[in-house]
């Protein structure tokens, strides 16, 4: 069987559906997979003709892959905001981080290396392997911040905020990077949202977990927000020693397969969008060409415009709440808990519904407009706390279930390693210059209404929108060309090396919408 696998001779042919590619896979003269059938039928004929039962085959690897991705961004997410919890326990009076925008600027020098080492992680990660470089982050980022909660001044946090930065750089495009090359489109938007929702479970419970740790204040002569850092850098440091051992690699690398899992998750990836390349190593200027299609730019808009009210909410959530007077510390930090639990629940129902109507488009523009009405709601209301409170639902169900869906369909809709590595690697990177706009939207002289940082949000949450409008748009146009034949000549001309490196830019490829 392993013979037949690996010398088997794949040939492609023009697929009829738009959103699909379809590729013939032969053995000797006889096809594995009926051309023109469906994408279901041809992955069930590959199923019996590798000997796997692909239901089992897949919950192994969910099991295996999922939550232990879930596990590290977790922990990633939970150590880059929960400085929004400590502010709660006075580290802006003991770092004198109040006097102009010194507590802003704190949260901006964090994005700085973590936008610049998007990309390079994701490369390194291919070369040294996702369980060794996603667990060695992890590790170091713990480290870093047990070092913030040492800290004693103002020159201290940003050092280890810039640390913090450099350390998470790699963590989400390394995580979303490592699932597309395990999944079909079809399969990957629950998995992704999955993963993702391990932000919002992150920012509740951080909550939570501040709540408790809080009541630590004093203990050894440290105040709260000091345990706060000291003690979940500890956790996600003892968390990075098992997961070294638990994360799984690429499938042409993943151990725990059978020879026969393995050839057959190659195989219904191929089938998907085409050969990995994993064996090709890029160059520089392998990873300049990537720029050259306009989409990566775009998608790189896509993610950014949710990103300003994502952080903005994330950063600024407890602050915001604490202008409601809710009472004690106690009770604002638990009043911060039911919005990001709402939003964990409507991100896995809107991605349930994503991968069962085979749709992203509509689904980013209805959630984000969500979130809209809620920004929009906190920019007009003033006078009625229940009003105020419920838009918060509305701000974080909207962005935390847009954002996993945006990042999946363009992810997916790049094939091969270099151009989801460099792709997937850019948006982050580049999206995430948002989040320096979100550290100073929301300003302390402008509590407690907070006009300019409502306004600034609604106006990135509509400029994601044209952004994926446009990318629709651009994916449809190509779509059709492609359908028609055009590009064929030039493709016929090239080498057949160069051919499999063109990942998504076939003229074989369809685009998801």
């Amino acid at each position: 069987m392993s013979d037949v696998t690996t010398d088997a001779e794949k040939t492609a042919s023009i697929p009829s559906s738009s959103s699909d590619t379809a590729f013939q896979f032969h053995d000797g003269d006889s096809p594995i997979v009926t051309p023109g059938a469906s994408e279901s039928e041809q992955i069930r004929e590959l199923a019996q003709h590798f000997g796997v039962d692909h239901r089992k085959l897949m919950w192994k690897i969910d099991i295996r892959l999922v939550p232990m991705l879930c596990i590290l961004y977790l922990w990633a997410f939970l150590d880059r905001v929960n400085i929004s919890n400590a502010t709660l326990y006075n580290l802006k009076e003991d770092l004198n981080l109040t006097e102009g925008d010194r507590y802003n600027t704190v949260l901006t020098v964090f994005f700085v290396p973590y936008i610049l080492f998007e990309v390079p992680s994701n490369m390194l990660m291919k070369k040294l392997r996702p369980h060794l470089w996603l667990s060695f982050c992890m590790f170091m980022f713990g480290f870093v911040s047990i070092m913030q909660g040492l800290t004693q001044n103002y020159a201290g946090i940003i050092v280890t905020r810039l640390f913090l930065g450099l350390c998470e750089a790699g963590m989400f495009p390394g995580c979303f990077y490592l699932l597309a090359m395990w999944y079909v489109r079809s399969e990957a938007q629950k998995r992704y949202s999955f993963f993702f929702s391990s932000t919002t479970l992150a920012g509740a419970f951080g909550g939570l977990l501040a709540t408790a740790i809080g009541l630590m204040d004093g203990m050894h002569g440290y105040s709260g927000w000091r345990w706060i850092f000291i003690i979940e850098g500890i956790a996600t440091c003892a968390i990075a020693f098992c997961l070294y051992f638990l994360i799984v690699d690429f499938p042409e690398e993943a151990k725990f397969l059978a020879t026969n899992e393995r050839e057959f998750i190659k195989a219904k990836l191929a089938l998907d969008v085409g050969q990995s390349q994993h064996v090709r190593k890029a160059t520089l200027r392998d990873v300049g060409n990537v720029f050259k299609d306009y989409k990566v730019i775009l998608v790189g808009f896509m993610y950014f415009g949710l990103i300003v009210p994502s952080y903005g909410y994330a950063y600024f959530a407890p602050t915001i709440i604490k202008a409601f007077n809710y009472g004690s510390t106690v009770q604002t930090q638990l009043h911060s808990v039911p919005p990001w639990v709402v939003a964990c629940g409507a991100s896995m129902i809107s991605a349930t519904l994503s991968d069962y109507f085979r749709h992203r488009y509509l689904f980013t523009v209805v959630l984000t407009s969500i979130a809209i009405v809620g920004f929009g709601m906190l920019l007009g209301i003033h006078d009625n706390k229940k009003a105020e409170y419920a838009a918060l639902f509305l701000c974080a169900m909207g962005c935390y279930s847009a954002m996993p869906i945006v990042v999946c369909w363009t992810t997916t809709n790049f094939a091969g390693h270099l151009r989801r590595g460099v792709g997937s690697g850019f948006q982050i990177g580049f999206g995430n210059i948002g989040g320096i706009i979100a550290t100073f939207a929301f300003l302390s002289v402008d509590a407690p209404y907070y006009t300019k940082g409502y306004a600034i949000s609604l106006a990135f949450a509509g400029l994601s929108i044209i952004s994926c409008t446009l990318y629709e748009i651009a994916i449809m146009w190509e779509n059709r060309r492609r359908q028609r034949g055009i590009g064929l000549e030039k493709w016929e001309k090239m080498s057949e090396d160069d051919r499999v490196f063109a990942g998504d830019l076939s003229p074989e490829f369809r685009y998801c919408y």
